[in-house]
């Protein structure tokens, strides 16, 4: 299976039995929360985010592959483990680069600003 297909095969299956195999030891990761090195790192932030978001799901609108970065497009949503629950939604696009067929870096850009997903959390309906 290349990478492309195995990327899509991991949103599917996301936060669950990701293939932490296709990421370089030191995979540098960078969105508006997180930015580190280390495919430990990788792990225990996607680890966080199954222990306490509800309903978490990563949506792949589009995937294209050059000689060396993959891109995607994609919607992730969850409930947040506020009482009331709110559901929050972050479209968005990555970056994966690509080096020996590994991905050394994973750049995750969201459509709108970090402080819509927060404001997200206070609205009622």
């Amino acid at each position: 299976m290349n990478l492309t297909e195995i990327i899509k095969e991991d949103y599917r299956n996301f936060p669950k039995n990701q293939t932490y195999s296709i990421y370089a030891q030191n995979v540098h990761f960078k969105d508006p929360v997180y930015n580190f090195y280390g495919i430990k790192k990788y792990q225990e932030m996607i680890d966080f985010l199954q222990k306490w978001f509800k309903n978490l799901t990563l949506e792949l609108h589009e995937i294209n592959q050059t000689e060396n970065q993959i891109d995607t497009r994609w919607t992730m949503s969850w409930n947040s483990p506020l009482p009331w629950q709110p559901f929050i939604s972050v479209s968005g696009r990555s970056e994966l680069k690509l080096k020996d067929n590994l991905i050394i870096g994973h750049y995750d850009y969201w459509d709108r600003p970090f402080l819509d997903m927060i404001k997200q959390h206070f609205i009622f309906k």
